[in-house]
C-alpha cells in the first residue's frame, strides 16, 4: 500500500524527531514524541521506532532514568545542520505541535511545589513561582494533614500566576 506524505525514509523520520526534540525544553516519553512526530502521512509507526532506536545508538538521543527520551548535544548539533532539509509543510506542523507543548513544558519548569513533613506533625508546603530569570515568588505554609498539602500543591500548580497577580495587588493596593 502507497502511503501518502512528503517523509518517506529513515533518514528523513531521524531529521524529524530531532527537530522536535530540540525545541522541547525537557525530555518527553515515547507516547509524545511519537504524537509530536506522526505529523505526516508517510511515516509508519514501525519506520519511527526504528528511527528512534537508531539514533539511541548513535547517541543523539539518551534515555533517562524515568524512561523519557532526550536530544544530547550531539543531536542539536547534527539536528540544526539538517533541519531545512524536512519538508517545510511538515516542519512547520511539528513546529506548531512542539511549540504547544514546549509552552506547557517552560511554564511547568517556573511552578514549583513541594510538602515536606514537619517535626511535630502537619507538613511544610513551599511553593514558588519564577520569571525565567529567577524567583518571582516564593512562600511556605503549613498543612495540618497530607491531603490539605496536596490540595495546595495542586491549587498553587494550577493557578500561580492568578495568585502571583492577586497578592501584588492586595500588597500595593491602597487601605
Amino acid at each position: 500500500m502507497e502511503r501518502f506524505g512528503f517523509i518517506h525514509d529513515k533518514l528523513e523520520i531521524k531529521f524529524l524527531i530531532l527537530f522536535i526534540l530540540s525545541r522541547l525544553a525537557e525530555p518527553v516519553d515515547l507516547d509524545t514524541l511519537t504524537d509530536l512526530t506522526l505529523c505526516d502521512d508517510g511515516i509508519t509507526y514501525f519506520a519511527f521506532s526504528e528511527s528512534v532506536a537508531e539514533l539511541l545508538d548513535t547517541e543523539h538521543l539518551r534515555k533517562e532514568e524515568d524512561g523519557r527520551i532526550a536530544i544530547t548535544d550531539k543531536g542539536l548539533r547534527n539536528g540544526r545542520a539538517t533541519e531545512t532539509s524536512i519538508p517545510s509543510s511538515v516542519r512547520h506542523r511539528a513546529e506548531q505541535r512542539a511549540a504547544a507543548l514546549a509552552r506547557v513544558q517552560r511554564r511547568n519548569t517556573m511552578v514549583k511545589a513541594e510538602a515536606n513533613p514537619r517535626i511535630g506533625g502537619g507538613r511544610t508546603v513551599k511553593l514558588s513561582l519564577s520569571d525565567g530569570l529567577g524567583e518571582i515568588l516564593g512562600m511556605e505554609l503549613y498543612a495540618a494533614t497530607e491531603a490539605q498539602a496536596a490540595a495546595m500543591q495542586d491549587g498553587f500548580t494550577k493557578r500561580a500566576e492568578q495568585l502571583y497577580g492577586q497578592i501584588i495587588t492586595l500588597l500595593i493596593e491602597e487601605a
